[in-house]
């Protein structure tokens, strides 16, 4: 799966009574659907992942994947302080065609997580996960920072494809990239402008009856009784015909192990020492902001990128960084989407911050 560009790490919309309000987290995933977000994760820590249950967990996972476009990717949190249990989450999670996972390490235990312990973990999770796994590293809230070195030996997993990065921590986002740069390389199919494909856009075709039957290069019914083979360019892109139907297009990329920014404050200096783009919780609330500084690097513009980094620098640390979870609910409400309230024990914001985050955020609108 190619993970390039931003990512909304979205929030879990809560009722007043604080049970999950399914219809405005459709809204929300379908409002993030007509921006430029490359995807959306759902149950991160900023979905308050760990105050729902299972239940719950799954039907946040089915309402946001009925409800996101076919060409978004779809990540989902899974993690379980047990293998058994991320496993049957990521299960389901296949279930709804979600595209990847995204796990982080165990916390009750956390004397007890050595390198040779999160190591097992990772590779117990990743040789029975149905999707691909991106590690998940946030030492604010899980009290083990995965060492490097730990990294580059899951990177070595053919289930393990990337990993999230929320130290903040330039100089570590650097330091992954150059210790992950000899991972195999892996095959991912991608649209002709090497967007990421996803499982949802094929099975959208295969179900529409349009004439999708495969992805590989199909020679049309015609062309075979001619005798016509498929032209040399096609050896670059993949054509799933039938008859005379041209349904989907799609190429192929290699791509390494990919490192994803965890911190809007350091996107912009993460994208320069190699991150492929951004898993963030202020794209949440700002999805555009946050997808001008990346459209910006990808078109070589380091000035403007620069200057678009600057415009969302202070609102994402005040916000994300310091007001957490309640700060970036408030944020979505006062920016269009649904936000609401944290659960407890997490306290709602005062009269005073919630003026201050309407400050920050007069100039970053959606």
């Amino acid at each position: 799966m190619l993970l390039e560009g931003i990512f909304a790490a979205v929030s879990t919309p809560f009722y007043s009574d604080e049970r999950v309000y399914y219809r405005k987290l459709e809204a929300n995933i379908a409002r993030s659907s007509r921006s430029l977000l490359s995807g959306v994760l759902l149950l991160g820590s900023t979905g308050e992942a760990m105050m729902l249950d299972e239940a719950e967990s799954r039907e946040v996972l089915r309402v946001a994947a009925e409800a996101a476009a076919p060409e978004k990717v779809l990540i989902a949190g899974v993690a379980r302080e047990s293998v058994r249990g991320t496993v049957e989450l990521s299960e389901a999670a296949a279930e709804f065609r979600y595209d990847a996972v995204l796990v982080r390490t165990p916390t009750y235990y956390a004397g007890q997580m050595s390198a040779a312990a999160v190591l097992n973990y990772f590779r117990s999770v990743a040789d029975r996960s149905p999707l691909p796994v991106i590690l998940y590293n946030i030492p604010q809230c899980a009290p083990y920072n995965i060492p490097v070195e730990v990294v580059a030996e899951l990177a070595q997993h053919t289930n393990i494809i990337a990993i999230k990065d929320s130290s903040g921590s330039v100089e570590r986002i650097r330091a992954l990239v150059a210790a992950t740069s000899n991972a195999a390389r892996r095959t991912v199919t991608v649209t002709p402008i090497f967007e990421a494909v996803t499982g949802r856009m094929l099975a959208a075709k295969d179900e529409s009856g349009d004439g999708l039957v495969s992805i590989g290069s199909v020679i049309d019914s015609d062309e075979r009784q001619n005798g016509v083979e498929s032209h040399p360019s096609d050896k670059n892109k993949n054509v799933a015909r039938v008859g005379h139907t041209e349904t989907l297009k799609t190429r192929i990329k290699e791509v390494g192990f990919q490192v994803l920014a965890g911190s809007t404050a350091t996107l912009l200096d993460s994208l320069e020492v190699g991150a492929s783009g951004g898993i963030l919780g202020f794209a949440a609330c700002a999805p555009q902001a946050c997808q001008e500084v990346y459209l910006a690097w990808k078109d070589h513009d380091r000035k403007l990128a620069a200057e678009k980094q600057q415009r969302i620098a202070a609102a994402s640390q005040r916000i994300v960084g310091q007001m957490g979870i309640s700060g970036v609910k408030y944020a979505c409400d006062f920016n269009g989407y649904y936000g609401g309230r944290a659960r407890a024990p997490l306290l709602p914001l005062s009269a005073a911050e919630k003026t201050e985050i309407e400050e920050l955020l007069a100039g970053i609108r959606n």
